[in-house]
């Protein structure tokens, strides 16, 4: 004898939308087994995974900026979590790195990112510290000179070594604290032909 049963509805806890389904068909499941993901996407947050040493400099309240989400502005956010354990992540390379996730909000208009949704892909600069009034360089243009930091300036068409002290640095631009002027050209991935004192000639891009 076949038995049906009463069919009776489920009440969601939250008001949302379902991300997914897990159990697409009918049949019997165990009490407790998960039948829908549900969740609002109009109430997002961003995690990243960031290096643990990277991590240690990151406190919540900071800035964010987040690109390559497919919208053709940055979005904003700030820093609501940094998790206090990390984990073993292998890299693309073969690497095996330690990384902490980092869970910000956005902030701004929810209107800017509307079209974002739950598992989406974003970018995110987290700004860990800025400074007025200082001068930079890109990370290409510092080499080792002995124990210090030295960059090549142009001067009336020739090379010279400067040494340079440096401060912040992002990986792609260094903090100069000493031995720069502001408007000083530097020389972009110094090769071994250039020397201190070589003529050098400056080509617009």
């Amino acid at each position: 004898t076949d038995v049906v049963g009463e069919e009776f509805q489920i009440t969601s806890p939250i008001t949302g939308r379902v991300l997914r389904v897990m159990q697409e068909s009918s049949s019997v499941v165990s009490p407790g087994a998960a039948l829908l993901e549900l969740g609002d996407p109009l109430d997002l947050e961003v995690v990243v995974d960031v290096l643990s040493s990277d991590a240690v400099r990151i406190r919540p309240g900071q800035q964010a900026r987040f690109e390559q989400w497919g919208g053709s502005d940055p979005l904003l956010g700030v820093v609501r979590l940094v998790e206090p354990s990390g984990f073993t992540k292998v890299s693309a390379l073969g690497v095996e790195e330690q990384r902490v996730n980092v869970v910000l909000d956005f902030i701004g208009s929810l209107s800017d990112r509307e079209e974002l949704g739950d598992g989406y892909r974003v970018e995110a600069q987290i700004i860990v510290w800025d400074g007025d009034e200082t001068i930079s360089v890109p990370t290409g243009a510092l080499f080792r000179d002995g124990d210090d930091w030295a960059v090549f300036v142009v001067q009336k068409e020739a090379a010279r070594l400067r040494k340079v002290e440096v401060g912040e640095n992002n990986g792609l631009r260094a903090q100069i604290l000493n031995g720069l002027k502001n408007g000083e050209q530097v020389i972009l991935h110094p090769s071994d032909q250039i020397a201190d004192g070589a003529a050098v000639s400056v080509r617009k891009s």
